[in-house]
């Protein structure tokens, strides 16, 4: 089709009835929860959740307040967590479930922040844990690993009773049976009736269904996920085709590549004709959308926060009804004794990070918000306001549609309707090979009500465009901008954000309105009403928080808990302006100030010992380069000093260091322990001085190993054109910042 004529979609309705199944239902029912084919529902009201994965045992327990004060600010409204078997009970006999393994806490946190949590609690659950959760006793023991093998039940049996103990009369949204086990159905069930008899409950058990796992019909409600790339393919893999494929519109919810390289090593059997796609009995639902991507030895992705929105807003054109995320909020592994992480000593295909699990999250290692958090901010606060509508528009594809996941001239886009009114999701973004503009767009939307045509005239989609244009919302005939949230008021305030590069047409009846954004509404008279339309310009969008009924504008990173009172920390002073619908104009919101001044300091590092000459390679396991041993790391990295000043230790100050190095491998020591590690893949490396460890009159010490030039491990291409730019081996430390940040409070 020339791209001078419309693009065209006819609205397809549901194919199937809506259907109620047994859970939450007619078993294991909770006040306010039930679930449908299509949605789940809170308090009567249909709802799209978002959940974020964070792991309560990677995470300090002093951080894990804040740390869903930080999610819930993200638009995040359930918490997952693996239940890690290992870290609990590292030797048989002597369960833990102190500090930061306290999972009853945990779940209490999660209800003082206002948010649910599923727990997946396995027993093997990966998350490139060592043996995949299990501990060595058990990966060691004379059974059938994940079977119905009696000797293995009852080391289970004893597992969930002990875990049911601490969780004992709290209130979980979900709990998740394995994970990645594709064809023993039955063991699933047995399992689910353990975890039963053990006393665990929840209106809501899952599973993962990725790669046609066969599921027990009705007992869990199969979930998906979508990474746009992977560290577990080989070093000089191409971007696969699974990879690719989320960063299209699709009713295919399978994805064969999660966990392939686990399938391989164990020689794991393919499914036989699993789900594919959702059944007419449960809703499309995902527990590991990309939030980011974690980083092994031989492959290092780096996916930009661009590139995990992409995955998050296909999903949602798709239909999804659930947005799950993994990971959201990145952590630091135990060392345990013979250290927690999966890696070719354990028969892993990949070494990873022995401690670091940063993930490139959301939220990282040390608790800072990436780019991709403000990204997916907007998407969840647009769940948050059209949810309960949207959960009702089933998906439909254009007629037009790529002819395959190379093709990089067919515009991406689906629409979401329920053929009255509706939203129009275009996704023109990839990694590793950008896009051009798609040139002279316009859209001709058959609905119930009749035919929808927009714009009036044909607009260019720049390369990174995200849009969700509403149609049929609040009186309006259509929008080119993107639906952020709606404020009540005596008017109501439509929110929308505007696309970098394209126009803000909006049409209301027959009229035709061009818009200029700003921080000032238009007022129209619509056939719902009077109605203030505000109209972010993107960088005013950038800096967009909604809180509940609140629109917020902060450059700074902002949070809340369920009282609603706005805590800002920053490195200087921060502002935040709030927006009044019956003023119709925003005004500054009054911070309290901290005590004392914020702090950023350039350091210095002292070099004590150089680095020597490193190999092109340290060993191979199952063709893929093996890391350094810790040994051999010791007696070749670099090793500088870092002189902090006295500031970096005031309690009132949270200080985190943001290096720019080059090289292999890093560890950064405090008084002589390793606190946290990397491998390096071209970003900055974030550590929170706090969590590391550090003190007062604490030494901090940078440990760096140089990476050989005509070393093979796979890096992105900014990071491999220096690592050939160098000579014999690459090793800089280009900048270290110290920096302190002051939390202020919302004035009473």
């Amino acid at each position: 089709m020339p791209q001078d004529e419309p693009l065209t979609v006819r609205h397809q309705p549901w194919t199937a009835p809506l259907r109620r199944p047994r859970m939450s239902n007619d078993e294991d029912n909770r006040p306010g929860i039930a679930l449908t084919s299509r949605y789940l529902v809170r308090d009567g009201s249909p709802v799209i959740p978002v959940s974020g994965e964070m792991h309560y045992s990677r995470v300090p327990r002093d951080r894990w307040a804040e740390r869903l004060r930080q999610m819930r600010a993200g638009g995040v409204t359930v918490v997952a967590s693996y239940v890690f078997w290992l870290h609990h009970v590292e030797h048989r006999g002597e369960p833990r479930f102190d500090g930061n393994l306290d999972v009853g806490a945990f779940v209490d946190a999660c209800a003082d922040a206002g948010l649910d949590i599923i727990l997946r609690i396995g027993p093997w659950v990966h998350s490139e844990s060592r043996n995949g959760g299990f501990p060595d006793w058990v990966q060691q023991a004379p059974v059938r690993h994940r079977t119905d093998d009696p000797a293995y039940l009852e080391l289970v049996r004893e597992w969930f009773g002990q875990l049911a103990a601490q969780v004992a009369g709290r209130e979980l949204l979900g709990i998740q049976i394995e994970n990645e086990l594709y064809t023993e159905p039955g063991h699933i069930l047995t399992l689910k009736r353990m975890a039963r008899e053990a006393g665990l409950s929840a209106p809501l058990w899952t599973a993962t269904a990725w790669d046609s796992a066969e599921l027990p019909p009705e007992e869990v409600l199969p979930l998906y996920g979508g990474y746009g790339d992977g560290f577990w393919v080989d070093a000089e893999a191409d971007w696969a085709p699974t990879f690719r494929d989320h960063y299209f519109f699709s009713h295919v919810w399978d994805d064969p590549g999660i966990g392939a390289d686990v399938r391989r090593a164990q020689n794991i059997a393919a499914a036989q004709g699993g789900p594919r796609v959702p059944s007419d009995l449960f809703p499309p639902a995902t527990c590991e959308l990309a939030g980011g991507m974690g980083t092994a030895y031989h492959r290092r992705p780096r996916p930009s926060g661009l590139d995990t929105a992409t995955v998050g807003h296909t999903k949602i054109g798709n239909g999804s009804a659930w947005q799950g995320y993994y990971m959201y909020a990145g952590g630091t592994n135990p060392h345990g004794d013979h250290g927690m992480q999966e890696s070719h000593a354990t028969g892993y295909p990949n070494d990873m990070q022995r401690l670091g699990y940063d993930f490139h999250a959301p939220l990282g290692e040390a608790g800072l918000a990436s780019a991709a958090y403000e990204l997916l901010r907007r998407q969840h606060a647009f769940l948050a306001a059209f949810g309960p509508a949207l959960a009702e528009m089933p998906s439909t594809l254009p007629d037009q549609r790529p002819a395959g996941v190379e093709d990089t001239t067919t515009l991406r886009w689906a629409l979401r309707s329920d053929g009255t009114s509706g939203f129009v999701f275009i996704a023109w973004h990839q990694p590793h090979f950008p896009l051009a503009t798609y040139r002279g767009a316009q859209f001709r939307l058959s609905l119930d009500r009749g035919v929808v045509t927009f714009p009036s005239r044909p607009v260019d989609i720049p390369y990174g465009t995200l849009a969700r244009w509403p149609v049929g919302i609040h009186g309006l005939s259509y929008a080119t901008a993107s639906a952020l949230t709606v404020l009540p008021g005596a008017v109501p305030t439509l929110v929308l954000t505007a696309e970098e590069g394209i126009p803000v047409e909006v049409g209301v009846g027959p009229e035709v309105l061009d818009i200029s954004p700003g921080l000032a509404p238009t007022r129209l008279e619509t056939a719902d009403g009077p109605l203030d339309l505000l109209v972010l310009d993107p960088a005013a969008a950038a800096t967009a928080w909604v809180d509940g009924d609140r629109l917020l504008l902060s450059a700074d990173e902002l949070f809340w808990g369920p009282d609603g009172k706005v805590t800002a920390r920053a490195s200087g002073t921060p502002r935040v302006r709030v927006y009044d619908p019956a003023a119709r104009t925003f005004t500054d919101l009054p911070l309290a100030p901290p005590p004392g001044p914020t702090g950023t300091a350039t350091l210095d590092a002292v070099l004590v010992r150089p680095a020597a000459t490193v190999p092109v390679e340290y060993g191979k396991h199952d063709g893929r380069q093996s890391a350094p041993s810790r040994a051999t790391f010791a007696e070749l990295a670099a090793v500088h000093r870092l002189d902090l000043p006295s500031w970096a230790d005031d309690p009132g100050l949270d200080a985190h260091l943001d290096i720019a190095w080059v090289g292999d491998v890093a560890e950064l020591h405090i008084d002589g322990k390793v606190a946290t590690d990397r491998f390096w893949d071209g970003a900055r490396w974030q550590i929170n001085l706090r969590d590391a460890g550090y003190r007062p009159g604490s030494e901090v010490t940078l440990h760096i190993l140089p990476l050989a030039t005509v070393s093979a491990v796979h890096l992105p291409t900014d990071a491999r054109d220096r690592l050939l730019s160098a000579e014999g081996q690459l090793l800089s430390i280009d900048d270290i910042q110290l920096i302190g940040r002051r939390t202020w409070h919302e004035a009473a």
